[in-house]
């Protein structure tokens, strides 16, 4: 039986993308980035909506006239072995990169927790859009946020509003950018 995890990198004030959509506020240092590949490699699936999974194209081929950097390519070639399952009513199956990605036109809550069930290891669910029904559900096992030293002022929530949790603290880090990374698990009543 397998965990389910949600991870996200969020300004000081809750925002994983601005009130344009961008993200690149919190594109990682080296040292960041480190710890990502780490975490990548626990990974037996990866949960994503459209949006992210065509981010994540991205790590499939190393662009022309780009150099990626050592730490890149052994990102890249981990993120590669992660099965995908892509949540999207828009996404045909011809346009998934890989024969080991799945596409669902929609994941209930029951699906999820098959999934999970079914899972060697840790099942990481990437976006927030995809996660705040787990969340709110109670079924996410771990909660991993890379808090980054700025605000943005609005934008994409990476929590739902509505959303209340007791956690417990069950590993911190502070990088050398002032980047937090916070590890919460749920206090099960």
């Amino acid at each position: 039986m397998g965990t389910l995890s949600y991870t996200t990198t969020v300004s000081l004030d809750g925002f994983v993308a601005d009130a344009d959509g961008d993200f690149q506020w919190g594109a990682p240092t080296p040292e960041v980035f480190r710890h990502h590949v780490e975490r990548v490699r626990a990974l037996s699936a990866e949960i994503m909506g459209r949006r992210t999974y065509d981010l994540m194209r991205y790590w499939h081929t190393e662009p022309e006239g780009e150099a990626w950097t050592a730490e890149e390519r052994e990102f890249a070639h981990l993120w590669r072995e992660v099965p995908h399952i892509v949540v999207s009513s828009t996404l045909r199956h011809d346009q998934l990169v890989s024969d080991h990605d799945r596409l669902l036109p929609e994941l209930s809550l029951p699906d999820l927790a098959r999934l999970v069930e079914g899972a060697a290891g840790e099942v990481e669910i990437f976006g927030p859009t995809t996660a705040a029904p787990a969340l709110r559900a109670g079924m996410v096992d771990d909660l991993r946020t890379f808090i980054a030293p700025q605000t943005l002022g609005g934008g994409l929530r990476a929590l739902p509003e509505d959303l209340r949790l007791e956690l417990r603290l069950v590993e911190h880090r502070v990088f050398d950018d002032g980047t937090v990374h916070l590890h919460h698990r749920p206090r099960r009543r």
